[in-house]
């Protein structure tokens, strides 16, 4: 019976944990300019319970995400913990989270330059930094500009994915998926930057060739190892707090 208990108080303790990054992931993601309204989700698998996550509910902004207003929903996208209104596209999350066991976080947002890159067909090409983070890890999914509210199309986004780090979704918006809320975080916003950059060289003429595929491997490793995505996440955190 004390085992148990301690087990329970142990799970509750890291349930915490994961909400209050959740809540400080969503003010992360609107200081950089990832917001559109209340548009943007984000949600974090259980690490007690697989078939459950935890996700940001409707109606509230990325930066309005509270203890009382995340929920827990399984894989079939049902309400299993919370009373807050579930968002309408919760399947990109659980179909992304049933094909992916090594997937623990997805973030789904509307951020201009990755839309715009997408309507051109979406080939991120590796003209800065961040852009080599999704190289050939990057997918399209194109069946629809709609909200992705059934789990046909979530499965659809899924295989988008496929192995991949992010699936830009045609005129629409992105998904990035991540081990942990620092590494899809993190993901997000690099892939904004990567397609800035990208669309800023192409209208300023024609680019000059990228560098070799090797060379482009060996910086997509050393930016993509955990403790970067930790780094950069913790002085982004740090950041928002000091402005309230």
């Amino acid at each position: 019976m004390a085992k148990t208990k301690r087990k329970e108080t142990t799970s509750a303790a890291t349930h915490r944990q994961i909400k209050e990054q959740l809540i400080l992931a969503g003010r992360v993601l609107v200081a950089e300019g990832q917001d559109d309204f209340t548009r943007g989700h984000i949600s974090f698998r259980l690490p007690d319970d697989p078939g459950r996550f935890f996700m940001k509910a409707h109606g509230i902004g990325l930066d309005e995400i509270t203890m009382a207003n995340i929920l827990t929903i399984d894989l079939d996208g049902n309400v299993v913990a919370g009373k807050a209104r579930r968002h309408s596209e919760v399947y990109i999350h659980s179909e992304i989270l049933k094909a992916r066991p090594d997937v623990n976080c997805v973030i789904h947002t509307h951020p201009p330059y990755s839309i715009a890159l997408s309507a051109g067909g979406g080939k991120l090409r590796t003209y800065s930094q961040p852009g080599a983070l999704f190289y050939e890890a990057l997918g399209i999914y194109a069946d629809t500009i709609n909200l992705i509210r059934s789990a046909a199309m979530g499965a659809g986004v899924a295989r988008a994915l496929g192995r991949g780090r992010g699936v830009l979704l045609k005129n629409h918006g992105i998904v990035v998926t991540g081990a942990t809320i620092a590494e899809a975080v993190i993901g997000a916003i690099m892939l904004e930057n990567g397609a800035m950059v990208q669309l800023l060289s192409e209208a300023a003429g024609e680019a000059a060739p990228e560098f070799s595929r090797e060379d482009i491997e060996k910086l997509k490793h050393d930016i993509s190892r955990p403790e970067q995505f930790d780094l950069n996440f913790d002085y982004l955190a740090r950041r928002v707090k000091r402005r309230g």
